[in-house]
């Protein structure tokens, strides 16, 4: 397996998914902007969403890729039949969950989002949409199923494909609009789960050659299925914990008008590079860790840890100083448009400024917890997840009267940093990960070059700041123009001072 080319792969289809998916929301905020209607669609789709995020997302490989894995080695039948009992049991857990939602859904969304219960109108349509949209999660949690399978076969591009899916269904609703009025909500709602049933096709199509469906209601629980769902729930948690720490934020920010919307547009833009620069790379070291740690082979699992970590903040690094130094440049030329006035950029602008700072600890702890699952260890990062849950939710009640919506992206970072700083201390503590004789010096080196990227990016901007203004009708191309040439720069510089090698596109780990 070549890391930087298998990244490349997953992170080219995630990218046209994420450009898509931002072409999505901005046609949502052209015709919703940050109106009850945005507000309750975006706690409908952000349930299902959220859940996607938390199995689609390297969440599901976590516990099942370095079983699956062992499996494999040892023969293709031991895997196939360990993997349709996993098969059938998900299959059965989900149909009942999605039953027991349906019917407790007004307690559930009242949950969710407790800003709501005080406005029947508004409470009673998030109910009506969650109820359209939570099919979703079955279709989205057995896709990931398939996903997982792909990935321990090293095929990561259809897995990384299927979401684009999505995006293209609602982008193709969103296109009727102005034909739709308020029955818009309803018909994207729809789309989510149609979505996510195509989607589930879509991935079946290319797993067949590894896999087959046998349904079977009568299979036996035995001690690797147990071992697997053992696995799975802390998985959930610690994998996706940025994903529910978003969550807590949205459940929060339900009590404060439009916040659910600022939170939402902001997560949009730095969830782009999180999926390249932290699920990508732990979705692609995932198989290739946990066939190393089976076989004990201690050099290659050195090596691809120590590239993975170098890669995850070669991509992160830059990103972060570009969202801190041009986030009001970057919402305001994204979304600034119809509905979406001059004060939803700033209260936006100011949520992915704290999001920004946050990147780089969002990326470690996707990176760190793939080290501690390759070793069937899901518990120790659940642990760790579970207390920076914790965190957050007590640094944002105790602030939210005071500052409002914005402390939910504050409190997020922050936690995010302890969780990262947690997860590595008990790798060092356990010998689970040691760096090797050159990371450090590539990363004074990839420190560098960020910086410098920074400050010729902010540098574009006041030279553009005209050009990016709110009321400038093509502020896009200008946002589009400093990106790409702030990229140029800092990949032509990281080459110059040797941050990345040319070379590394070539190796295999």
């Amino acid at each position: 397996m070549n890391l930087v080319k298998s990244t490349g792969t997953f992170g080219f289809y995630t990218i046209i998914s994420r450009l898509l998916g931002y072409l999505r929301d901005v046609l949502i905020a052209i015709f919703l902007g940050t109106s009850l209607l945005a507000d309750v669609f975006f706690v409908a789709f952000r349930i299902p969403n959220t859940f996607r995020r938390l199995f689609a997302e390297g969440t599901f490989n976590a516990a099942f890729v370095p079983s699956y894995t062992s499996e494999l080695l040892k023969s293709k039948s031991k895997s196939k039949k360990f993997a349709n009992e996993i098969f059938n049991l998900l299959f059965l857990s989900l149909i009942f969950l999605i039953l027991l939602a349906e019917v407790f859904m007004p307690t559930f969304v009242g949950l969710i989002a407790p800003g709501f219960v005080g406005d029947s109108e508004k409470i009673e349509l998030a109910i009506n949409l969650t109820r359209i949209t939570f099919p979703f999660l079955m279709f989205v949690s057995l896709s990931s199923f398939f996903a997982a399978i792909l990935n321990s076969h090293n095929k990561f591009a259809a897995a990384s494909a299927a979401p684009i899916i999505l995006n293209l269904i609602l982008i193709g609703i969103l296109l009727f609009a102005s034909y739709l009025s308020d029955k818009l909500v309803y018909f994207l709602s729809y789309g989510v789960s149609f979505a996510g049933l195509l989607q589930l096709f879509f991935l079946y199509k290319f797993v067949r050659k590894f896999y087959l469906v046998k349904l079977n209601l009568k299979f036996k629980i035995n001690n690797k299925v147990k071992f697997f769902f053992k696995k799975l729930l802390p998985s959930i948690f610690s994998s996706g914990v940025t994903q529910i720490n978003i969550l807590v934020g949205t459940i929060i920010a339900s009590f404060q008008a439009s916040a659910v919307s600022y939170l939402y547009y902001a997560d949009r833009i730095y969830q782009i590079n999180l999926a390249i620069a932290g699920i990508a790379i732990g979705v692609v070291i995932l198989p290739q860790l946990s066939k190393y740690t089976h076989l004990k082979e201690k050099n290659k699992i050195q090596k691809i840890q120590n590239k993975a970590l170098e890669l995850g903040m070669f991509l992160s690094l830059p990103a972060s100083i570009a969202l801190i130094f041009g986030s009001e440049e970057i919402i305001s030329a994204l979304f600034g448009y119809g509905s979406f006035g001059e004060e939803a950029v700033l209260n936006t602008s100011k949520a992915l400024f704290y999001f920004g700072l946050g990147l780089p600890a969002f990326v470690l702890i996707k990176i760190f917890s793939t080290f501690f699952f390759a070793n069937n260890d899901t518990k120790t990062p659940f642990y760790i997840s579970f207390v920076s849950v914790i965190l957050n939710v007590i640094i944002s009640l105790y602030f939210f009267k005071n500052i409002g919506f914005i402390i939910i992206p504050i409190a997020t970072s922050i936690s995010s940093w302890f969780n990262s700083l947690i997860l590595f201390l008990c790798l060092k503590s356990r010998n689970l990960f040691k760096f090797n004789k050159i990371f450090f010096k590539k990363f004074l080196k990839i420190i560098f070059a960020s910086i410098l990227m920074g400050l010729f990016f902010e540098y574009l901007l006041s030279m553009f700041a005209s050009q990016l203004s709110y009321n400038y009708n093509f502020k896009s191309i200008y946002l589009i123009l400093s990106v790409v040439l702030g990229l140029i720069f800092y990949l032509l510089f990281s080459l110059f001072i040797k941050a990345f090698k040319y070379d590394d596109i070539k190796l295999s780990y």
